[in-house]
Formats: structure tokens, sequence, C-alpha cells
């Protein structure tokens, strides 16, 4: 303000005393708060003020949650409510405590699901499942409400739980303001058109400007053993860092260390570091800055990833933490912890140690004494007090919140962390290491996107504290700087909608507003929303392809015949010798499939191809069956136990002999698979001495082709005696345009417009599936829940709209009576819960059991080769009856949603049932998680899962009985590790 001008001072007076005019409660909101708000924080909260709904998308850390914080100002300047909505439990216990802090607890309610704490407040935080289930139940705490917050609704694009986002925007009253915060998106504008069509006038506030720069460097190791690794800016000089634009290039300093191999010092550089920043071409200089010429060059073998302890050091030294390392495993994270204490790094001093201690000790004191081993609790409190931690989702929740309460206020220097890490919880930091670009997505290694590189870096640069944040990718074997430079600059991260309707939403519509009004809100989501847009260029290619194929017919046409007809035959010719050659593959399939059915205990096979290559020995023939046959157990001749299956015989299988196995030969025994595969070797030699010559390429199978009486597949062709084909073949030889001298001419067009032909059509049939594809899924729903009986027709209507009762015009609906219980049932596999009840398949279990049986519905395991799980009372059992009667129940479900096009219900896991049943009997940690492979972390995320079910089931069961079960159950599993955990 003082360099201004007195007139330009005048003029921003006039405007602040204008602003205050317009807007008092911002005004006195700005008192409150004690610091200046940014453009975009005054640009929402005017909006807000002026009664319009507001999107605000801005980068972490810029201060977004301001604006929420704006509304519940708001609420309670007017005396009405605001609720303010959250993903995640812990992101909702942590905005709980900020705005106790601001406005008192007796202001302020908390309901999670697992903690209901001054419900009826004026203020209430909470999950967005929670104000989903409070929609669809009518519930009187949404009386008053005036605002709504959204915090982090990008979640939106979740595959799992983004649709319940939709859900609570399209079924919010109209009177109601919403406030959506977002992470910045390439489709802000987009997004905000949407809720200006299903929520009235909506402010778009987009902020793209970090409050803090952010600078991206690369860590590289030092040429010298002993030598200080050298961190490297990522850009040229000349580029600014705020706003590096387009694959900017890069700093010539990295470009030549990865040509030499080694991050040492190029000639002349004397290393100093300005402001925190890396050395070599450090310091933007701007426009007119020297411009780094040439790539990063061929990547040496000669550099070497620096260990994870060096790489704090380095950044203890530069002044660089806190910092949070993002490792891409927790086994990862656990490592990297228990490697820097190997290496004696302490970050912490004397005063800090003994605050920290204290802290942990106060944090875990509800903690039983016996359970402090199985939980990791002293290595854990160690590496705290050294300043040091790990944070990911396998840890004890009580854990993770003492880590996040301890770097935040500073006491803990690193924190090594899981992408989960990045999801929400308020943990800025000086600095963010990567310590690949490569993460693991359940199923492969992927690259880390722009998206997610954006928001993993966006925690870098605290507000008020550091006056720049840094990024820091740690050098490895597969870093290109040049493609890290295009990643870094990129900003892409569109919000795409992942909803969908489910089974509970389908009852809760229909009973709420009919079938008809119900398809009509589908179609209003955002989902539709952007599938209605994409249409429009979809019809414009197709318009275009259209054009483009009355072209090809010109060109293809022929003076002599149709040449179009001419094509049909070829193309027919094509067709069934591709028909033909699938049978006999068919067949020579057939052929293989019953070599491996005869298969006998104790033979000796030939493989003549394929990687099984050579001779084994079966040991146990499998089970016949299936499209691909029995996979038989074999011992190969390297002493190897292995399946073998269709694909490992491609041309077959020959039994040439047999051998004798013990029946207490275990193949678990090296001993034992030795005398076995020398007693196959020496049948073979016998075998080869029947052979006429000694010398003969011929294997010893050839010579005894009818030892086994079973002989290897034959190849089959029957193209040479159809009479279909020979038919189609003569009719083209004969056909006028086979003589035209053009025709190859005209074959080439012809065949453009059956390729033109063959996109447009796949382009129509795209436009068609998008139009109205919502809806037509809610149909699917809609049959699967007739067929079941959860819906039922009333008559035929008259076509004249739909009334509350759930009755549609054009054959009227309404929910029955075990589609009302179906109505309280929320978690993922709601319609098999909603069968399991129905027919009484949980009925006469005691609690422990059915929270095992529960299990089976919501776990889902980190691993595919997981282990048979242990089930109480074994295969025979009470329990093991319950479950085969339960996966029966499933396999029925996920036919019937396969016959209607619907996505199948997730199938069963029993790997938690035993690990359940034996703490819902009361067991301790120790004896529940002993032998098994889960963190204890996951156990009390699971069990939290489970808990929220069995609650669902207390009043959703159908008997009183069950009801009571269910909620015994969730007592026996709420208890020790599970209840003081308050994630």
């Amino acid at each position: 303000m003082n360099d201004l001008s007195p007139a330009e001072r005048y003029s921003a007076f006039r405007s602040q005393s204008r602003s205050a005019a317009e807007h008092p409660e911002l005004t006195r909101f700005r008192e409150v708060i004690g610091f200046e708000l940014d453009d975009f924080q005054v640009a929402a909260c005017e909006a807000l003020e002026q009664g319009r709904g507001v999107l605000v998308a801005a980068p972490t850390g810029a201060g977004k949650t301001v604006v929420g914080e704006f509304a519940v100002h708001l609420a309670l300047a007017s005396g009405r409510k605001a609720f303010y909505t959250t993903p995640i439990k812990a992101l909702s216990n942590q905005k709980y405590a900020d705005l106790v802090r601001r406005h008192g607890p007796e202001n302020v309610g908390l309901l999670t699901g697992d903690s209901t704490i001054n419900g009826e407040a004026p203020v209430v935080v909470m999950t967005t499942e929670v104000l989903r289930n409070m929609l669809y139940a009518g519930s009187p705490t949404l009386d008053g409400l005036a605002y709504v917050v959204m915090d982090e609704v990008h979640y939106l694009a979740d595959r799992f739980r983004g649709p319940v986002w939709e859900e609570v925007i399209i079924h919010l009253s109209d009177d109601v303001q919403l406030v959506s915060l977002s992470a910045t998106v390439s489709n802000a504008e987009e997004f905000g058109d949407w809720l200006e069509m299903v929520r009235g006038d909506t402010a778009v506030v987009v902020s793209e400007r970090r409050p803090v720069p952010l600078w991206q460097h690369v860590l590289m190791s030092s040429p010298e053993p002993r030598g200080k690794p050298r961190l490297l800016d990522l850009y040229a000089g000349h580029v600014d860092p705020t706003d590096p634009g387009t694959s900017p290039p890069i700093n010539p300093d990295l470009s030549a260390a990865f040509r030499s191999g080694r991050g040492g010092n190029r000639p002349g550089d004397h290393g100093g570091r300005g402001r925190g920043r890396g050395r070599g071409d450090r310091g933007y200089r701007g426009g007119n800055g020297r411009r780094a010429d040439g790539p990063s060059g061929a990547i040496s073998s000669g550099r070497r990833t620096p260990p994870r302890f060096i790489v704090i050091d380095a950044l203890n030294a530069d002044a660089l933490l806190p910092a949070i390392y993002f490792v891409f495993s927790r086994a990862g994270c656990e490592a990297a912890v228990d490697q820097c204490l190997k290496a004696g790094l302490r970050l912490t001093s004397p005063q800090e140690e003994a605050t920290i201690r204290a802290f942990v000790e106060e944090r875990t004191a509800a903690i039983p004494p016996e359970d402090l081993d199985v939980l990791g609790y002293w290595a854990w409190s160690q590496a705290l007090a050294r300043g040091i931690a790990a944070h990911h989702a396998g840890m004890l929740p009580v854990f993770k919140e003492t880590v996040e309460d301890l770097f935040e206020r500073g006491l803990v220097k690193v924190v090594f962390a899981t992408e989960t890490l990045a999801l929400g919880i308020n943990m800025p930091a000086r600095s963010v290491v990567l310590d690949k670009l490569v993460k693991w997505d359940g199923s492969s290694h992927v690259p880390v996107t722009p998206g997610e590189f954006t928001q993993l870096t966006g925690r870098a640069g605290r507000r008020g504290i550091d006056v720049e944040g840094h990024a820091v990718v740690v050098d490895h074997p597969a870093l290109d700087p040049v493609a890290l430079a295009g990643l870094a600059s990129k900003r892409l991260y569109p919000l795409k909608s992942s909803f969908r309707p489910t089974y509970n939403m389908a009852v809760n519509l229909v009973a709420q507003v009919g079938r008809d009004r119900a398809r009509e809100v589908l179609e209003t989501s955002f989902a539709q929303f952007q599938a209605d847009r994409g249409v429009v260029g979809l019809a414009k290619q197709a318009q275009a392809h259209a054009e483009a194929l009355d072209g090809y017919a010109k060109a293809m046409s022929c003076d002599v015949g149709d040449f179009g007809e001419y094509m049909d035959l070829r193309s027919a010719i094509k067709d069934r010798e591709r028909e033909l050659s699938r049978a006999a593959s068919g067949a020579r399939r057939a052929e293989i499939v019953t070599s491996l059915e005869n298969l006998r205990r104790g033979d000796v096979v030939e493989v003549p191809s394929g990687r099984r290559r050579g001779y084994v020995l079966v040991l146990d023939p499998g089970e016949p069956g299936g499209f691909d046959g029995p996979r038989p157990t074999v011992l190969t001749q390297e002493r190897q136990v292995k399946k073998l299956t269709l694909a490992d015989a491609p041309d077959g299988l020959e039994t040439v002999t047999t051998v004798k196995i013990p029946k207490a030969f275990n193949p678990r025994k090296p001993d034992a698979r030795r005398d076995l595969v020398s007693s196959m070797r020496n049948a073979l030699g016998v075998l080869a001495d029947d052979v006429p010559s000694a010398h003969s390429t011929t294997s010893p199978s050839r010579g005894a082709a009818s030892r086994g009486g079973r002989s290897p597949v034959g190849r089959r062709s029957d193209a040479s005696t159809d009479t279909e084909l020979a038919r189609l073949r003569k009719a083209l030889k004969s056909h006028p345009c086979h003589a035209c001298p053009e025709r190859d001419d005209h074959a080439r067009w012809a065949e453009r417009w059956n390729k033109l032909k063959r996109e447009h059509d796949q382009l129509v049939r795209r436009v068609e599936g998008r139009t109205g594809s919502i809806a037509r899924t809610f149909d699917r729903t809609l049959d699967v829940l007739l067929t079941l009986g959860y819906l039922q027709r009333t008559g035929t209507g008259t076509g004249a709209g739909s009334g509350n009762d759930g009755s549609s015009g054009a054959g009227r609906i309404r929910v029955t009576d075990d589609g009302r219980w179906l109505r309280r049932l929320y978690a993922e596999n709601d319609l098999l819960l909603a069968e399991c009840l129905r027919r009484g398949v949980w009925d006469g279990l005691d609690p422990a059991g059915l929270a095992a049986v529960v299990s089976t519905v919501v776990y889902q395991s980190r691993r595919d080769d997981a282990p048979d799980p242990y089930i109480p009372g074994g295969p025979t059992g009470r329990l093991a009856g319950v479950l085969d009667d339960t996966q029966r129940v499933w396999s029925e479900v996920d036919d019937l949603e396969e016959a209607h096009g619907i996505d199948a219900t997730g199938a069963l896991d029993l790997g938690l049932v035993g690990a359940m049943y034996r703490w819902a009997s009361g067991k301790g940690l120790d004896s529940v998680l002993r032998g098994s492979d889960l963190a204890a972390g996951d156990f009390v995320r699971w069990c939290k899962q489970v808990v929220d079910v069995l609650d669902q089931l207390g009043g959703a069961a159908p008997s009183d009985k069950l009801r009571t079960t269910a909620r015994k159950a969730q007592d026996a599993v709420m208890r020790g590790v599970v209840a003081y955990s308050s994630l």
C-alpha cells in the first residue's frame, strides 16, 4: 500500500469501503480471522454472501477452506445450520478440531459413523456418506440447513465412493447454498456448468497460483564414495518455476550430470546455495536469461541412487526439512525408517525428544500393555523420538494421528509416506521428496500421472512459514529429466464422474419420487452431463464419416457390375475361412483337453513344445471340467513341482511310460523329489533301449507311441473340402467385376469404405450408448430388483406421471416390505447383504460367527495369491456351512446381474474370517494377528467397516433375533485396539 500513489491509495480506500457496505459479514469475518484474504478467496466469499453457490478450484495449500469457514460464519450469523462434509473420517476429525477452536464445542458437532458428538449443533462436520444417508432417511437434523460445504469435492471421481458426492449434490434442497472446494482441475468450468444446471446460480472461482512458489529439483549422488549428494534445479535458469510453460528446457548442469553419469560439479562450479535453491544453473533470471540447449543425453549406468538416509541428511544440511518422502509401498516406508535408524540419523534436539516422548505416552496411554509388542510400538516410538516416522494405511490409526500431530508441530522432521497421505490430510512441509516416478496400482506398475505429481508435490511450501517450497525427485536408473520436466510442468487433472445407480439408491428414489421422476433425477447427474457433452463431438465426427463414405462409394463404383456385391463375396469368403479355422482350433483344443483328462497318477508325459517342453511325471491329474480342462500337478526333470495347463501343451501330450509313486511321497521334501525324478529317468532310459537306433533323433516316445494308449494331437483343416467355401469361391470368379481391369483399384477404395463404415457404425453405437446411458442402467437395476421382489408392479398405469408412493405411470412400481429394509443398507454389496438377510442364511449364528461372515462381504485382500483361509470349526462346521450358503447366494446374484448387463457384485473374500472370528470371540490382538501378514492398521480399518455393516444390520435385519445378534457382534468387534482408534 505504501508503494501506491495518493490517488491509488484513495481509490483502494473507496473500493474497500464499498465492499464493506455491500458485504458486511465478509468484513466481520476478515476482522475475526486476522489475516488478509487472497483475491480468489474474496471473490468466492462475496459470491457466497450474495446468495450464490460457489465452486472453488485451487492448488493444495492455497487456502480454499477459508471459503468453507466463511459459510460456517454466515450460518451462525443468520441463526441457521451449516454442514461441513469431508471424504474421509481423518479429515472430518481434523476439521472438527479446527472449528471447535474457533467457535467453541457448544456450536460444533461431529458425525462420522464411528463418532457422534453434539449432532444437533448449528455446525456439524461429517463424512459425505452420513449426509447422503440423512437425505434418504429424511432426517429432522436437516431442518434449518442453509449451507453445505463439500471439501475435496473432486473425490466424486473416485470409482468406489464418488457417486455419493453426486447423490448429495442432486438431492439437497434447492434453498441450500453449496460450497464446493476442489483441487485444481482442468475442467472446472464444465463442472461449474453442471452445478449451475442442478443447483442454480453458481460462481466458479479458479486460482492456479500457488501461494508459496514451488522449485523442482533432482537429487543425485556424489561421484565421490563419501561425498555429499548434489541438489540440482530441474529447469534452466531463465524458466520461471511458478509458470514454467509446457515442456520447459532443463538445467544444463543437470543435463551434463546425466551425460557424465554422475552428480559431480561442473568445471568452475564451486557450489553455494541461493535462498535454499539447488546448485548448478540456479535462480530464475527472467526472460533474457541463457537458454539451455539439447536434451539430457543418454542415461549412464554410472549413476547411483543415493540411500534414503543420505537424502534426508543432505536435505537437513540445506535447511529443507521438514519433508514428506513419498515411497509407493508400505514395506518401503518401514524399511526407510529402519535404514535411517541403523544409520544413526537423529533430527531432534534433547528438548524436542523429551517433548515427543511425553506426547507419545499421552496419546497411547489407552493401549493395553500386552498389545504394544504386536503393534510395533517400541520401534515406532524410538523413530519418533529421533524425528522420523512412517505414514501408511497399514498403521494403527492412533499411530498415524500421532505422527500427523507431531509433524504439524514441527517435531517430526521427515515422514516416509505412501500416496494416501496426499488425500486431504493437512500436513504441509517445506519439501516433498519422490523416491520414484512409478507406483503400483494394485495390478501393475504404472507411471505417476501429471495430476498425481501435482497433488503429491503440492504439499511443499507452508503458507506463512516458508518463502518457497521444494519438490525433489531422487535420481534412479529409469529417471529421464526431460520427461520429468514435462511431467512437472503439466497441470492436467480432469474431473470425471464415476456415478452409477446402486440398488440402495434405486429403492430410495422409487420410494420417494417414483420411477419416472427418479429417471429424470438421474439424467441430471454429472456423469450424464459429461456423456451428453461428449455426444456433440462424436456426432460431428460421425457426420464427417458419412460424407467421406459417399466419396469412397463413388470411387469404388464399377462399370461392369455391382462392386459392393463383389466385395460382399470376398468378405463372405474371409469370414468362412476364419469360421473353419476357429472350428479346427476348437476341435484341436478339445483333443488337448481330452489328453489332459486322460492323465493318471504316475504317467510320464512328453510335452513336445511350449514352456514345459520335455518329460514330466503326473503327481495329481487334477479335477476334470471347465473350458480349459484339468490342471494336473507334475514333477519336472529339474525336480520342480508345477501345474500343467492347456497353454503349456499347444501340440498336445503323449504318455510314454508310467512310474509307481510311493504312497508316502511328499512333494515338499527335496530328497523325495530327487528319488522320484531318478525313477522317471530310469524308466525313460529303459524305454530308449527299445528304439531301433540309439543315435536316432526320434525321442523315446516315438518308438512306443501306443504304450499309454493316448496319442498326440494331430492337425486338421476342413477348408479344402467345405462345400460352402467352394460355392462362394465359384461365385466370386463368375462375378462380372472379377474380370474388370480396374478391379484392384476399386477393391482398394472398397476396403477403405469398409474400414470407415465400421468406424462410423461404432461411432453411432457410442452416440446411442451415451444418450440416456444412466437411465438405462437404472432401468436394468430396477429389473433386477423386480425379479427378486424388492420392487413390485402394481398395474399398467395411465402414463400420467408418478406419485410419492413410488408408483410409475408406465407400469406402476412400488417398494415392497423387503425393499423397505434394503433402503437401510448402504454398504457397497447392498443387494448381497439384503439377499442373505431375506433368505435367513445368517440366522442362528452367534455374534462372532456373524462378524466373521460379514467380513467376507467387505474385506478385499491385497494379494491375489493369498493362502487358503482358516475357517473356525473346520470345513464341516456350522460357520463353514453358512459361508457355503453365502457363496451360493452371491453366485445367484452374480448370474442375475450378468443376465441384466449390470456390473457384478464384488466376490466374497474369506481372508479375514479366522482373524475376525477370534477377535469377536475375545481373543487378544497378538493371537489374532499371529501367523498372518495382516497389519494392525489394516485389521482395525477392516474391523471398522465390519462394525459399520453390523450397525446397518442392527436396523435392517428382518428378525428381532438377528438384529440383537448384530448389535452384540458390533460390541464384540468394537473393543480394545479397535475402540480406542478414533479413525
